[in-house]
């Protein structure tokens, strides 16, 4: 009976380890990463190519960006990486939909979410957002990143190499939080396409 107790405890012991090693937080404060899980279908639905609600070819030139998401050594694609975007309108806010609830209230309508597939490849296309009405930062797209193993946690903003408001001091100050967020853009036509690789852990305080 004694043994079995003792098997009974030992995996409750185990059970326990496991759920705080999935569980283990990551990335320092990050207000609003937890808007990663308001994914409006189940992670494992999530497709590698999401197109944002505001794309369009209207009278518009969209933007497309791809990469591939590498484990913390840099070379080893990683499948089944969630990654949350938003950003602002043509006008520089984030504007919510009609009826907005939990996050998209401060993020905005301009949001989705992707997850890597088995090459560890992503890519979404949008618009180019505007910087906000006073200047004070670049044009920029938000990114949260949530692999297995660990909690979320928000990267380096993508930004644009031809913006004016990325400065050398901007460029000097940026912490390349998963890898150097600045792209540039090639007009290819009917749309530009920038590429950014992803690299979980880089520059992660805990990881």
């Amino acid at each position: 009976m004694k043994k079995i107790l003792l098997l009974l405890l030992l995996a409750q012991l185990l059970a326990c380890i496991g759920v705080t090693a999935q569980t283990r937080k990551v990335g320092g404060p990050c207000e609003g990463c937890e808007a990663i899980h308001e994914c409006p279908v189940p992670f494992e639905e999530l497709k590698a190519f999401v197109t944002m609600p505001d794309a369009t070819w209207e009278n518009r030139k969209p933007l497309a960006i791809n990469g591939i998401v590498y484990e913390a050594d840099g070379k080893t694609p990683a499948p089944g990486v969630v990654i949350y975007l938003y950003h602002t309108d043509q006008d520089g806010f984030y504007t919510p939909g009609p009826g907005a609830k939990g996050w998209e209230k401060r993020h905005g309508r301009i949001r989705s979410w992707v997850r890597t597939n088995e090459k560890g490849e992503y890519k979404f296309v949008t618009l180019r957002p505007a910087p906000y009405p006073d200047r004070s930062e670049p044009a920029h797209i938000h990114i949260t990143v949530k692999a297995p193993g660990v909690s979320e946690y928000y990267l380096d903003d993508y930004v644009f190499d031809d913006d004016p408001l990325v400065t050398p001091k901007y460029r000097k100050k940026s912490v390349n939080r998963g890898g150097s967020g600045i792209i540039s853009l090639k007009d290819v036509g009917n749309m530009y396409k920038g590429e950014r690789n992803l690299y979980l852990g880089r520059n992660i305080p805990g990881y």
